[in-house]
């Protein structure tokens, strides 16, 4: 592995990409330090020594890399345009129009990714308006961290955060054309795995008074942990189920089409990391309607069952909406009757079964047995450390479901990027 990344700075291209793709995670990390004109910045120190960003705003806050609770310019994050990505391929299920965009190749994705962009600034701008809300009136920190701001200040603080997130999404846009691995994805992981060493020190620090080994072992069970589940992950993700089909030979003047052999590969967990996100915002949901509506009995009950996750209640619910969404994305994502028309429209065919409706049929009960195990792997993934918490009594643990997922999904990713480039060139890669 060492002789690959040696190989991979060998290369003029791939190195300028490499270090394009390092300069902007640099400019990343940085706008997560610059707080947002008008906030007291002793007040939300104090805060955030105290007891932090709380649940509501949690699962933001770790897509921002700790920007949330440093309130800076990128404090967002990521968010609002996984929001707006999602919403489209939803919105692309029930609009006509925008199914036809998405079969007109590279003209229909620009035109679906302009929309994208739109809906995000729309987003950004309603969660900063959020977010800033809740600073005033101390439900995000616990205190009021813009006591002396007037109306100028705070549409000062929406438009940063919004121009911030609208910063955040050029920035990866500029890694995937020219940098390496998509760009979005990778300033997720950034953000993600910038939060594990504080996270490892805060469980250490939690430990470090009822341990007689100061904590350290709860630190290393930790670390042992990551590499099982990371192998697990792995090859969960890699697992794919190959469809034969067979293409029929057409002759077409003096020339000769069709005729070889290929399959389509069903991923076992056909869905990634999304239905783990859609679990998350629901559940984070209610304490939030919560607080802005102000009901007392609706805040408690969400208090009790919703925002503790090492409550028994909250693990059950989140593995079923889970197992839920798991589904449900899948059958967003793979059209059975579309895959099996344009395989009988090119004169493809799946061995022993009948081009047409019962290919589609075919299709839609393997993807169905396959989507109950990948589900079932997302949910335990999910809610094991919230298991561990239960059991362990801690406050905080490291690996989080959606951490893991999206850390292992998207290295993979970039380095098959990468090496496929190096197998360009000879050069032996990561994976092999």
């Amino acid at each position: 592995m060492l002789r690959a990344f040696v190989n991979a700075f060998k290369i003029p291209d791939l190195r300028r990409k490499l270090l394009f793709t390092l300069g902007i995670i640099a400019l990343y990390r940085l706008g997560g330090w610059i707080p947002v004109p008008g906030v007291e910045i002793d007040l939300l120190r104090d805060a955030v020594a105290g007891a932090g960003a709380g649940g509501i705003v949690g699962i933001i806050n770790l897509f921002a890399g700790g920007a949330l609770q440093q309130m800076a310019v990128f404090a967002l994050g990521i968010m609002p345009y996984i929001t707006a990505s999602i919403i489209m391929q939803l919105l692309a299920v029930v609009i006509p129009k925008l199914e036809a965009l998405q079969r007109e190749g590279e003209q229909g994705r620009r035109k679906i990714t302009q929309y994208t962009r739109y809906i995000t600034i729309g987003l950004a701008l309603l969660q900063s308006t959020t977010l800033v809300t809740l600073a005033r009136n101390g439900v995000a920190f616990g205190v009021n961290v813009v006591p002396n701001a007037g109306t100028g200040t705070i549409i000062l603080m929406v438009l940063t955060l919004t121009a911030g997130t609208g910063l955040i999404m050029w920035l990866g846009e500029l890694i995937t054309q020219r940098g390496i691995g998509n760009g979005m994805s990778l300033l997720i992981y950034v953000s993600i795995i910038s939060q594990f060493p504080s996270q490892l020190y805060a469980l250490r620090s939690e430990k470090q008074l009822e341990s007689p080994f100061q904590g350290w072992e709860w630190v290393a069970g930790v670390l042992l942990m990551g590499v099982f589940l990371t192998v697990a992950v792995v090859f969960m993700e890699m697992g794919q189920r190959r469809i034969p089909v067979q293409y029929a030979r057409r002759q077409v003047g003096r020339r000769s089409y069709g005729g070889q052999s290929t399959y389509i590969p069903l991923k076992v967990n056909q869905s990634g990391v999304i239905p783990v996100i859609f679990a998350s915002s629901l559940m984070y949901l209610p304490g939030l309607i919560a607080n802005v509506a102000g009901s007392e009995r609706m805040r408690v009950w969400t208090e009790t069952y919703l925002a503790d996750a090492s409550n028994w209640f909250y693990i059950v619910l989140f593995a079923a909406l889970t197992i839920f969404f798991a589904y449900f994305y899948t059958a967003i994502a793979f059209n059975p009757v579309e895959v099996a028309d344009n395989m009988k429209r090119y004169g493809g065919f799946i061995p022993g079964i009948r081009p047409g409706r019962q290919t589609a049929e075919y299709l839609d009960r393997v993807l169905t047995r396959i989507t109950l195990p990948g589900s079932l792997y997302l949910a335990a993934v999910a809610v094991l450390p919230f298991i561990l918490l239960a059991v362990g009594n801690v406050t905080a643990f490291p690996l989080g479901g959606v951490s893991l997922l999206i850390m292992v999904g998207v290295a993979l990713q970039t380095m098959q990027q990468v090496e496929s480039q190096l197998m360009q060139r000879n050069y032996e890669g990561f994976l092999r």
